[in-house]
């Protein structure tokens, strides 16, 4: 059974399902989140639920709005009080003050629940902190903890460090989820978010702790690096044990697709031992490896993928990344990329990804640069 963190009056597995990349019935690549496969999906949280996962996290726009249906359709089976379900206010969709309650309200008839146990304002930066204090978001929220309809508050966050500084110093917070993992440790200056929260006493909620997959399948140099070090573990699990090593984590959500990595991340995270010093240096030194590979840093989130011109951007990011990483080379991605709908070339430098990427990519300059020039 997964390990169980103290939280308040009660309990939360460290290890959470996140729900932004469930099975699907048509893996295109060519396709963004296409339909969720329930039988798959299903199969998966049940097995979570059986090993004492406990955690559960949806959002607005995860599947393309599909997800939250899913999720309480899923769990419907058990009982209501064994369990936690997160939501996240989208704030990016907030356009005036009673958009809140519509699409809080939606969530709840999505979901098919009467409450949240986690809520988030989703994906806070300073654009979108801005406008949760211009319509009152924390005041709505607590509004409705008080009506009942929300547990705990919090916040996801993509950001800068005097953003999150801010946002921290606003509210007492209950709980903060942001992205971590041993690459973005510097990279993305995961260390100094971390240490903010730990200061203020704000349990942190882990995202991205395997980066959208690809602290699963590194290069062969990486592998070999972790494999050297214990051959019986898979790559995954030293991501999962990086972050599971740091005492202020509440859990850690992982976006599992299949019961291989579900199974794989619940040993991990089974009567778990932190990581020693020797076991931290390896991860740091898998990191300046990878960092040498010149990869686009893209999840796959799909945040992006609202292009006006249809362009397939986190596909095209992730056939590019297969060359830098080893996996493919040139003519394998060139074929792979020909059978994309909506390639580089149709970019328009519009600029409406680049506003919702939480890892500020820029996406137009890559498109209409690097990517098309490799490619076209």
């Amino acid at each position: 059974m997964v390990d169980r963190v103290k939280f308040k009056d009660t309990e939360v597995s460290r290890l959470g399902l996140g729900t932004m990349r469930l099975p699907v019935k048509t893996p295109l690549k060519r396709e963004a989140n296409p339909m969720i496969d329930y039988k798959k999906g299903q199969e998966l949280v049940d097995l979570a639920y059986q090993n004492g996962v406990n955690y559960f996290d949806t959002a607005y726009i995860y599947h393309a709005s599909k997800s939250e249906a899913f999720i309480g359709s899923a769990l419907k089976k058990y009982p209501r009080d064994t369990y936690f379900l997160a939501d996240k206010m989208p704030m990016w969709l907030v356009l005036r003050e009673n958009d809140l309650e519509r699409i809080f309200n939606k969530q709840l008839k999505r979901c098919d629940v009467d409450y949240f146990d986690f809520y988030l304002l989703h994906s806070l930066d300073k654009g979108s902190w801005e406008k949760a204090k211009k319509y009152g978001a924390i005041d709505f929220v607590e509004k409705k903890r008080k009506e009942g309809k929300v547990k705990y508050f919090g916040f996801s966050f993509h950001g800068t460090l005097d953003v999150l500084e801010e946002i921290v110093a606003a509210h007492n917070w209950d709980f903060a989820q942001i992205q971590m993992n041993y690459l973005d440790w510097k990279n993305y200056k995961s260390k100094e978010q971390y240490e903010i929260l730990e200061k203020a006493g704000i349990p942190t909620i882990i995202m991205e702790p395997v980066r959208g997959g690809k602290l699963a399948d590194v290069p062969q140099n990486v592998e070999e690096l972790f494999k050297t070090a214990k051959p019986d573990k898979s790559v995954a699990s030293w991501a999962m044990g990086y972050c599971a090593s740091f005492d202020n984590v509440l859990t850690i959500l992982s976006g599992m697709n299949a019961n291989e990595q579900m199974l794989d991340n619940i040993e991990t995270l089974s009567d778990f031992t932190p990581f020693n010093e020797q076991e931290m240096k390896i991860c740091y030194n898998a990191a300046a490896m990878l960092n040498k590979n010149d990869i686009i840093p893209c999840t796959g989130c799909d945040y992006c993928a609202d292009c006006p011109k249809g362009v397939k951007i986190s596909t095209i990011f992730a056939t590019y990344n297969k060359v830098k990483n080893g996996e493919a080379t040139a003519d394998e991605a060139a074929a792979e990329y020909a059978t994309i709908d909506g390639k580089a070339g149709e970019c328009i430098n519009c600029g409406k990804c680049k506003t919702h990427c939480p890892q500020r990519i820029n996406i137009p300059e890559l498109m209409n640069g690097t990517v098309r020039d490799f490619f076209e």
